[in-house]
């Protein structure tokens, strides 16, 4: 899964991540890195909802666009 990164290797960088920012920004660290993936997930979903995420399979475009060059 991690590749070449072993369990040795991940405790080291935890362990420099750990010294670098300290004990108490860890939590607020990890809270903004959660929030920053969970906003990704969701506008990826909202651009498959509205059929954006791939316009290179799409022979027709989307609804969105036509009513935006109707305008």
């Amino acid at each position: 899964m991690l590749g070449g990164i072993g369990p040795t290797e991940l405790i080291i960088v935890l362990f420099i991540i750990l010294i670098v920012f300290g004990g108490g920004r860890l939590p607020d660290l990890a809270s903004g890195l959660g929030k920053g993936v969970r906003n990704f997930k969701k506008e990826m979903r909202q651009l498959e909802e509205m059929g954006l995420e791939d316009t290179s399979k799409r022979k027709q475009p989307s609804k969105v666009l036509q009513a935006n060059s109707a305008e």
